[in-house]
């Protein structure tokens, strides 16, 4: 294979969480309502099978030119603990005739090393100075690549791909040594053909280095420049001076999100060992929980909404002492809110304003409760509240979220990470590849919008629960959805609202 030698050879056994089957008469529409329109914790053995991932030996793909070696130092948003660690995402494409005759694996890393030209500093390596102070070695080393095949289709995938993906690890290899933070490589790219002639590209990027609208901004440049642009649409803007602590630094906001409280209970659990699912919420879903609210709720965006949903009933399935205090980190968007930031600037530009209540208010409130905590909490991510994070972050030695009875969530879907694309159509597919990759695990889920093969949309939300609680959250949600009248199914939204 184009002359690497092979090192790898990985034989797994994939499932797919499938739709059930269409209920069997009129009785059975509103259990196939409840079932069907979040997520399937049983999977299917019939969407069993087995394939086989051949990769080469790992390569540096280095910009395609010369590039300035010089050192770039990252914002004070940019090199907080929450922001270190590798964010993985996934992107299916399936085959398109008119892209035959082109290797995909060819043309995005010729793509890459071109674009990397431009958005050099992907290509050098994170270095920590006094202060924990982060900043980038513009070596031009390159970023890290693999060429793989698996003898599996997309189709064996079924109607409706989405994480948890069983294969992330065939399709996203972890070289030796790779996964660091500092003097490693900050990007790494898997391309890996399909049998049938698609392709899963996988990728891994170093958050430090940017935000989901970043990453995508990064991300549609390889896209065009693969699709024959000879520049990026959008040139990238690294100024990160706009988001450095003031002189002197001021806290001007109280930032729960980074209150330091003691595991008293062993509550965080390492990644390894919890449970990786995802929710789909479908227009009607949301249209018939919104109806269940007070009027004045009835036009709260669906972010609020499956994030009220969310927060409580993971509450109920944790848990938790009454008395004990949850967080609830909402990632508010900077881009949104002021024009302080030129276009182009593909560092991270969020903020994660906390909404805090007792176990036991949340619990047995009803929803509208946590609708009005997170509507709150979202509004509190001003520009103000980004550069008092800017300051708590010198202030307090670059503190991690807080992890103890906390949820974070991070709306991607404006991000538009399907809509990549190389020259074979937009993704089938495209996002974070699973939930709870943090450097708190299990801490935070993402939105992404989802479509599966029969046109039918909604958003999915992958996240991770240890074991006992997610089958608590299975019947907890179920519950919820059992408030909605059966004929919500067949609706969609009914009002005027954010998104």
């Amino acid at each position: 294979m184009k002359g690497h030698l092979l090192f790898n050879h990985t034989s797994f056994c994939y499932k797919y969480n499938n739709f059930p089957p269409t209920a069997q008469n009129i009785n059975a529409l509103k259990q196939e309502f409840l079932l069907t329109r979040f997520f399937l914790m049983a999977m299917s053995s019939k969407n069993d099978f087995v394939f086989q991932v051949r990769r080469c030996q790992p390569e540096l793909v280095a910009p395609a030119k010369p590039t300035p070696y010089v050192f770039k130092q990252l914002s004070d948003i940019d090199d907080q603990q929450g922001f270190r660690f590798q964010v993985p995402m996934i992107f299916f494409y399936p085959h398109n005739p008119g892209a035959d005759g082109r290797d995909p694996v060819d043309v995005i890393r010729k793509a890459l090393a071109e674009t990397l030209v431009f958005y050099y500093p992907f290509a050098g390596r994170l270095r920590e100075g006094p202060g924990r102070k982060l900043f980038v070695e513009c070596t031009g080393e390159g970023v890290l690549f693999i060429e793989a095949d698996a003898d599996a289709t997309l189709e064996q995938f079924g109607d409706a791909i989405y994480p948890p993906f069983a294969c992330l690890e065939d399709v996203l290899y972890n070289v030796p040594n790779s996964d660091g933070i500092i003097d490693c490589p900050l990007c790494l790219f898997q391309v890996t053909r399909l049998k049938c002639g698609g392709f899963i590209l996988a990728i891994r990027l170093n958050h430090t280095m940017a935000d989901a609208f970043g990453m995508f901004q990064f991300m549609n440049a390889v896209a065009e420049i693969a699709r024959g642009s000879v520049a990026p649409s959008i040139l990238p803007v690294w100024q990160r001076a706009l988001l450095i602590a003031r002189d002197p630094p001021t806290i001007t906001h109280n930032h729960h999100e980074y209150d330091q409280v003691v595991d008293t209970e062993g509550i965080v659990v390492p990644l390894k060992d919890m449970a990786h699912r995802s929710a789909i919420f479908r227009p009607s879903d949301i249209s018939g929980i919104r109806k269940t609210l007070p009027t004045h709720l009835h036009c709260c965006s669906s972010f609020d909404l499956i994030t009220a949903c969310l927060w409580r009933t993971r509450t109920k399935a944790l848990q938790p002492d009454p008395n004990e205090e949850m967080r609830l980190l909402c990632a508010v968007n900077l881009r949104t809110k002021s024009k302080s930031l030129p276009l182009g600037y593909y560092g991270n530009a969020f903020s994660c304003p906390a909404a805090l209540a007792t176990a036991g208010d949340l619990c047995m409130n009803p929803l509208g409760y946590a609708v009005e905590l997170v509507r709150k909490a979202k509004n509190e991510g001003t520009e103000e509240y980004m550069k008092s994070v800017a300051d708590l972050m010198v202030i307090k030695g670059r503190p991690n979220v807080t992890a103890v009875r906390s949820l974070a969530v991070s709306d991607v879907r404006k991000a538009r990470m399907d809509e990549v694309d190389f020259g074979w159509g937009n993704a089938i597919f495209g996002g974070p590849a699973m939930g709870g990759a943090a450097t708190v695990p299990g801490l935070t889920c993402f939105y992404m919008r989802f479509k599966n093969n029969k046109g039918e949309e909604g958003i999915v939300v992958p996240f991770s629960l240890p074991a006992p609680a997610m089958e608590r959250f299975v019947l907890e949600l179920e519950d919820l959805f059992k408030m909605i009248p059966t004929n919500e199914a067949k609706n969609s939204y009914t009002c005027q609202k954010q998104t």
